[in-house]
């Protein structure tokens, strides 16, 4: 598959689980019976996945994921997003990591940090 290709793979899946709420329905199409979670808040597999998917909307069921921007090189896809837990909310600055192989999704990195209310600079986080 071509970085184009891994890239679209890693967007539609991330927002169809998170966004449409149907992790079941995106775990099944993207992520690989192998998948390996870096994040220490999350286990390892799809069905983990799903779990921690529906656990995060369970306590925020209005949570909306926007993604800023990709970059993709060989196997890996990063995604930049600002993931807002509650409407209105500053929200989260996240970096995902995806590795792809064979067209499926197997291994998972991030790092998440608050937007805060003031900064010592202009600029923004996205």
């Amino acid at each position: 598959m071509s970085t184009t290709d891994n890239t679209q793979l890693v967007v539609s899946f991330y927002e169809q689980a998170f966004n449409a709420g149907q992790p079941e329905e995106a775990a099944a199409r993207a992520l690989g019976e192998n998948y390996t979670q870096h994040n220490p808040e999350a286990q390892d597999g799809p069905a983990a996945f799903i779990g921690y998917t529906h656990w995060l909307r369970g306590m925020f069921p209005e949570l909306h994921l926007d993604i800023k921007r990709t970059i993709a090189e060989g196997d890996l896809v990063v995604t930049h997003s600002n993931l807002h837990l509650t409407p209105g909310d500053r929200g989260k600055a996240v970096a995902d990591f995806w590795r792809v192989v064979d067209g499926k999704i197997v291994e998972h990195w991030d790092v998440i940090q608050d937007v805060p209310e003031k900064a010592s600079n202009d600029n923004t986080m996205f």
